[in-house]
């Protein structure tokens, strides 16, 4: 009679835990039947691999060169059967998708959310990069589409418009403009800003100098090599404050208080587009054109 794998696991299991009611639970499996399966095994081989006493099961010196084979054998089928779900996981393509939008809840996470339910057979590469990284991975073909703010033009690649995020100050709870029911742009002009130099962290930083820079004054503006989420701990320093787009409300900051920015017109938002080379004839690109036109209608 050969030998079943399920016997080698078991045996393993067995001398792990140096118990077989251990070893049984483990495996989900009555402690009777294990032993039996154990001591079956034992009988097929001709030798004896665990001695029995009230305290457990140790391996025998016959028994510890056997598990230690038995091990490499459970290691390598178990690691086949990885190998063999990651290429059935890509059976229906690539796609590689840069965005530097927070990922923690909005329109990004639902539309990533949707594609990966949607096509489960599609290998999905996030990648998440500024504005000038996202760029330069298009123009190499190492990134299929991204998803980042309006703005960025370049030979060859083609955008459309997608969605808009409003703004927010980020402050603590006893800041000054934290009792304001509406901030406005000229209510931020004599705080210091720390943004992040990765993600979206270089159009905030834009933005801030674009709205804040009068004649005679810049705006105080320190870049962190950093995450947005670790620049959002920081705030509670009291050295400083930052803004945030509202896909980083997806987490609970209990410490901090999100201010929406108004413009004159209206809530200030960060407008978003998708962009791609349009010699790009990936079919998993293509099911992600159907799903965002779906999504959000041009």
């Amino acid at each position: 009679m050969a030998v079943e794998l399920r016997q080698l696991r078991y045996a393993v299991m067995t001398a792990d835990t140096q118990s077989f009611s251990r070893a049984a639970a483990a495996l989900n499996l009555k402690q009777s039947t294990l032993s039996r399966r154990v001591l079956q095994l034992e009988e097929q081989l001709g030798i004896k691999l665990f001695e029995r006493t009230t305290r457990g099961a140790e391996p025998t010196e016959n028994g510890r060169v056997f598990i230690e084979q038995a091990r490499r054998i459970v290691t390598d089928v178990d690691n086949l059967q990885t190998t063999a779900r990651n290429v059935s996981y890509g059976l229906q393509g690539r796609i590689a998708v840069g965005y530097c939008s927070p990922l923690a809840s909005g329109n990004l996470k639902l539309a990533f959310t949707d594609y990966l339910t949607r096509f489960p057979d599609v290998q999905f590469d996030g990648i998440e990069a500024g504005p000038e990284k996202l760029l330069h991975g298009l123009q190499s073909r190492t990134i299929d589409v991204a998803i980042a703010p309006i703005g960025v033009v370049d030979s060859g690649v083609k955008s459309r418009p997608l969605w808009s995020e409003r703004l927010f100050a980020v402050l603590l709870p006893d800041h000054a403009l934290a009792e304001r029911e509406r901030i406005y742009w000229q209510d931020l002009r004599r705080e210091v800003f720390v943004v992040p130099t990765a993600g979206v962290g270089p159009i905030l930083g834009y933005l801030l100098s674009a709205r804040l820079t009068e004649q005679g004054y810049r705006p105080a503006i320190i870049y962190q090599d950093t995450s947005l989420e670790s620049v959002l701990s920081m705030v509670t320093a009291k050295r400083f404050i930052t803004i945030a787009t509202e896909a980083s409300q997806g987490i609970a900051w209990p410490e901090l208080r999100f201010r929406e920015i108004y413009d004159p017109v209206g809530p200030a938002r960060l407008e978003y587009a998708l962009y791609w080379r349009d010699d790009n004839g990936n079919p998993a690109l293509q099911r992600f054109f159907k799903l965002i036109e779906e999504r959000y209608p041009g």
